[in-house]
Order: structure tokens, then C-alpha cells, then sequence
């Protein structure tokens, strides 16, 4: 009998009390899951919940431990390393699985490429390439080398890969956490389009709003069990966010705390320009939590990278504290106090093969050296203190940060930049691909680092995200800043409208 109560011989796919275990840790116990044909299908969960961890052995990239699986009612193992695609499985990844050095049509057509008279018919996989990025609004050019695509495009050319194999069931882990909202709402009719032809889904996402507008059932799993299952129309968003975590959120967002009119300037931006962002300034304050907000490509974070010496900078001035900080100069920033937290927490902020001591302590390696050499005991007192003031949980210590849930990467990654004791603080999507609760825990972080008299600048492409955090936003759009919004301004309507280029305050 399965957990959804669901009869599981119209499921085109089931899983019959799951187990999954890694060497002593067990991540998976005994959960039950199905999908029924031509249905949108949310698994829901926070971090370390076994959300990712099911979908890959659902799509052949793991093998459970303990259980069995049915296709159309018949037992079957499924072949491992994407085999299952032959069966019509397919997995969209939440981690890129593309080759940089191809193009975008041999990525498509990577381990099924069309032959005529022996030889690689390139004509037709170019046209059908061409046919899939078009049926989702992409004018992505599929002679493009993989390596040289921006984030979001990367996320259409896995989902065009995966339409474009024509799957009788679609796992997709986090599809949107890179997507503007337009790309966004290309995808989902393209899911509806293709469940009223009867393909399944099954959707992972931490965004309430989303999983409410697109599914058909959700299931909920909690630390590695099973929840609950229910009609989606009969759950709302409070609900789900509740079977999640386990416990009512009454308060997402802490209380604001509002720096004084007269507090130290310890930031200033003074007409800064890169190859995209064109002549922005601004000031941050002592104590102040700073948004930044615009639509995907709008340039916030080329001009976050440009202020913290990751880029170059054209022209312009950064001064930290009234002195001059010299461009393209990331340690001396760091020497300075300003910390930069990337939004690309797998590709650029972690090193996932390693344990997480050595992520943490990389960035202030420096102050666990004695006798020139590096200090073990240091380094485990720095991570103690860690995971009790960023409360990083793993049932082992020795995980590699490649396992951790995106959660607990997300707070060891903050805890890596608090290891040089930063007095600014860039965070640049603080919350992407996390769940409701963590996402509570790393508000109250914020909150508690600007009550300690941190100045901290948030880039997000949430916008309820700077709203219920932030005391100013400022409004970018195509590399301008086009606003700096206050008080009872600050708000999703004005945002949008400065956004969107119907409104401006600011001159070029």
C-alpha cells in the first residue's frame, strides 16, 4: 500500500516504501511515492528533507537501499547514469549536466545522435534544436559553446533537452530557481501543454507560489519520511509551509532594524561603470540592510562584483570608511571588511569534493596558521562555533559539502565570509533553492548581523525577499540604477514599475 492514497495500478510509476542510506547515514525510510499519467506531481520538503535524493533514484541515478519501484505496474531496476531515458524517465538536474566545451545542439543530442549514411547528420539535430529552444521562447543560438551561456540559459538548455526527448515522465529538481518570471511562464505552458498529452511531472520547488499555480497533488517529506499527500486544491501555501517544517511560521521576516539618520557612511559608490553597468552610485550606511532589486540581466550583480574587486571597473570610485578602494583588488577588500557571498554557491563558493573545515576556514586561512603550519585545532574550534551560530546540521561530520542539503551549503557559505569578520556584507541571492525554513533562519542571520552594526547589501530577484528585509531598495534595470525607494514606497507595484522602465527617478 503506498503512502497517497492513490490506487497504484493507474500510477505509470511507484515507489513502494523507499530506504536509502549513505555508508551509516540514512537519508531515506521507507516512503512511498506515485505518479499518475498526465499529472503535475510537487515533491515538497525543507533541505535534507530526501526530496533530490528520491527523484534520482526514481530516474536511475541512485539505487535504494531498501524497497521497489513499478513502472506501469510491473516491477523493474532501473538502469543507472540516465539509461533510464530509454524507458521515457528523464531527469532535469538541479545541477547543470551539460559538457562546457559542446554546443548547445550537441548537448541536446549528447549519446543520441542522429547518423545518416554513417555520418553525423548535423542539419537535422541543428533544426531540431532549433524547434525545441523555440517552443520555450529561447533565442538561445544553438551553435553556442555551453561554456559560454549565462546561468538561466544553461537551466533552458536542460529543459529543452529533457522536452525534446519526448519523456513519458519529467523530474524537474528546482527548474525555475535561475529563471526570470517571463522564462518562467514560458516553461509552465509548456508543462501544461504537454501534460494534456499526457506526460508526467514531477515537480521539485521551494517556491509556494509556484507549486499552488502549476500542480495537480503534492506530497511533503520530512526529514527523510513521508508527510503527506493531498489534492493541491485543497492545501494553500501556510499549509504546506507547515507540513514542511513541522512547525508554524508565524513571522517569516524579523523586525527591521532601522539605522539612524546620522550614522557613518561606510560604503560609497561614486559613479561606477563596467562593460554592462553604466554610472551608478550610491551610499550604504552603518547598520543598514541594503536591497537590490531589478529583473534577471538588469546588472546587480556585475555591479556587486565590480564593487568588491571581482570585475573590472571602467570607471569610478569605491571608497570604504572616506579611503579609496583600488579596483580589481578582492583580498584587499577583504582585508578591509567587505565580504562578497556569491549567488552560485556550487560553481564559485564551495568547493563540493571537500569537507566542510576546509570550506570553512579557506577564505581566512591566515588566522589558523601556527609555526607556518596549519592548525587542526583552530580550524575545529572555528567549526563548532559555526555550526551553533549558523545552526549547520548534518548527521556526520565528515559529509562532503557535495552531500549537503543546498540549506546547510547555503549556511556554511555565509559562515565562510563571517570567518574574516566582515563589517559589509554583499549577499547576492541569499535564499535560492532553499526551503521555507531555512529561508526564516537566514532572514534572522541578516537581522542579527545589521543589530551587530553590519552593513549589509541584498541582491535578490525575490521581491517580497527585499521588501520584508530591507530599509532602502534600489531598483536597476539594463546596468542603471533607476531608483532608490523608502518607507511606504518600497513595495512589489513600485518595484515593478521602475523595474519594467515605466517609471524613473534617477538621471543617467
Amino acid at each position: 500500500m503506498t503512502g497517497t492514497g492513490n490506487d497504484a495500478r493507474k500510477a505509470v510509476l511507484v515507489a513502494e516504501r523507499i530506504s536509502k542510506s549513505f555508508g551509516d547515514v540514512q537519508v531515506l525510510f521507507s516512503v512511498d511515492f506515485d505518479v499518475l499519467p498526465g499529472e503535475v506531481h510537487a515533491l515538497m520538503g525543507e533541505n535534507g528533507a530526501g526530496k533530490s535524493t528520491l527523484v534520482k533514484i526514481l530516474s536511475g541515478f541512485e539505487q535504494a537501499t531498501a524497497g521497489r519501484i513499478l513502472l506501469d505496474g510491473q516491477p523493474v531496476i532501473l538502469p543507472p547514469n540516465g539509461a533510464a531515458e530509454a524507458l521515457g524517465i528523464v531527469l532535469i538536474h538541479q545541477e547543470f549536466n551539460l559538457a562546457e566545451h559542446l554546443t548547445v545542439t550537441e548537448s541536446l543530442f549528447l549519446g543520441r545522435e542522429v547518423t545518416r549514411f554513417g555520418v553525423l547528420d548535423r542539419k537535422f539535430m541543428r533544426a531540431e534544436t532549433v524547434r525545441a529552444l523555440e517552443q520555450l521562447g529561447s533565442p538561445i543560438d544553438p551553435d553556442a559553446l555551453i561554456s559560454s551561456l549565462a546561468v538561466a540559459d544553461k537551466q533552458m538548455v536542460e529543459i529543452a533537452k529533457a522536452i525534446s526527448r519526448k519523456a513519458r515522465i519529467v523530474f524537474m529538481d528546482e527548474p525555475t530557481a535561475v529563471l526570470s518570471r517571463e522564462e518562467t511562464d514560458v516553461l509552465f505552458a509548456q508543462v501544461r501543454k504537454l501534460r494534456a498529452q499526457g506526460t508526467s511531472f514531477v515537480f521539485v520547488s521551494h517556491k509556494l507560489d509556484e507549486v499552488m499555480e502549476l500542480t495537480d497533488r503534492v506530497t511533503v517529506l520530512r526529514d527523510g519520511q513521508w508527510v503527506k499527500t493531498a489534492p493541491t486544491a485543497v492545501l494553500d501555501g501556510e499549509s504546506i509551509a507547515q507540513l514542511m517544517v513541522g512547525r508554524e511560521l508565524s513571522s517569516l521576516y524579523p523586525t527591521k532594524h532601522e539605522p539612524n539618520v546620522d550614522e557613518e557612511v561606510v560604503l560609497s559608490v561614486k559613479d561606477l561603470s563596467t562593460g554592462y553597468v553604466k554610472h551608478v552610485s550610491f551610499e550604504l550606511k552603518k547598520g543598514e540592510v541594503l536591497g537590490f532589486s531589478g529583473l534577471i540581466g538588469s546588472g546587480r550583480t556585475e555591479l556587486m562584483e565590480a564593487v568588491a574587486g571581482l570585475r573590472p571597473r571602467l570607471s569610478g570610485v569605491v571608497q570604504l570608511k572616506g579611503a579609496d578602494l583600488l579596483p580589481e583588488d578582492f583580498r584587499e577588500a577583504n582585508r578591509r571588511g567587505l565580504a562578497y557571498m556569491t549567488k552560485d554557491r556550487k560553481g564559485k563558493g564551495l568547493l563540493l569534493g571537500e569537507g566542510m573545515t576546509a570550506n570553512l576556514t579557506l577564505q581566512a586561512i591566515d588566522q589558523h596558521i601556527r609555526h607556518g603550519y596549519l592548525d587542526p585545532s583552530s580550524e575545529a574550534k572555528a567549526m563548532a562555533r559555526a555550526k551553533r551560530r549558523f545552526d549547520i546540521r548534518v548527521r556526520d561530520d565528515r559529509v562532503r559539502v557535495g552531500r549537503m542539503s543546498g540549506g546547510n551549503q547555503q549556511k556554511l557559505l555565509l559562515a565562510k565570509i563571517m570567518e574574516i569578520e566582515p563589517q559589509i556584507i554583499i549577499i547576492d541571492e541569499p535564499t535560492r533553492g532553499i526551503d521555507v525554513g531555512t529561508k526564516q533562519q537566514i532572514y534572522h542571520f541578516i537581522a542579527a548581523l545589521a543589530r551587530e552594526g553590519r552593513s549589509i547589501i541584498v541582491i535578490s530577484s525575490e521581491m517580497p525577499e527585499v521588501i520584508g528585509l530591507c530599509t532602502r531598495v534600489a531598483v536597476m534595470r539594463e546596468g542603471r540604477m533607476v531608483g532608490i525607494l523608502e518607507g511606504e514606497e518600497i513595495s512589489e507595484q513600485v518595484i515593478m514599475r521602475y523595474a519594467a522602465g515605466l517609471k524613473r527617478q534617477l538621471a543617467s
